[in-house]
């Protein structure tokens, strides 16, 4: 749990969409908390709270908290929802930054970038195509480092590119699919 501890602060600074008084958990538990339950398969808001519930004890012991009981589901999912999307995409940049160091300690050098397709996001009934999703993957680490939602009358060219200028890929390689090897690139 001490590799927790980077990814911990860096948790710490998302704003808390709580009012100050009140708050009985600290928002970068939560967050971090909510992280394990749904690495280990919890799909909702009162699997989360199982979650809490079943390892609080072993929880409050490793990260030297007193938490008395777990926070009811709904408390999470006020606190979940109350979160800035644009905030928690910069803490989890940050986080793959920081673990994009390979395990030889030279940082990654190849970036991969591809476009998915998310399965059943797409809705014939209001006419909406399914959603796209382009990554930006670290070969050497394994890590997704960064994603965009790729725009519904586009394509992944801009996205690639928009996400190329939000990473800092300088003196790096890095591939992508061979529509993007256009000559007015």
């Amino acid at each position: 749990m001490k590799s927790s501890g980077p990814l911990l602060s860096i948790l710490a600074t998302i704003p808390d969409p709580r009012r100050a008084e009140g708050k009985l958990y600290q928002l970068p538990h939560v967050l971090l908390f909510s992280i394990f339950a749904i690495v280990t398969g919890a799909s909702s808001y009162r699997g989360i709270q199982t979650y809490f519930t079943a390892y609080r004890q072993a929880l409050n012991k490793v990260f030297k908290i007193k938490w008395k009981r777990a926070p009811a589901h709904t408390a999470i999912r006020h606190i979940l929802q109350g979160l800035d999307a644009t905030n928690l995409e910069k803490a989890f940049r940050e986080h793959s930054a920081n673990l994009s160091v390979a395990p030889g300690g030279a940082e990654t050098c190849v970036f991969a970038f591809d476009g998915k397709t998310l399965k059943g996001s797409f809705d014939n009934f209001n006419d909406a195509k399914a959603k796209q999703v382009l990554s930006a993957f670290a070969v050497d680490t394994a890590l997704v480092l960064a994603h965009i939602e790729i725009d519904e009358k586009s394509n992944e060219i801009p996205a690639v590119q928009k996400l190329l200028a939000e990473l800092d890929v300088a003196g790096r390689i890095f591939t992508c699919d061979a529509k993007h090897a256009q000559k007015n690139l």
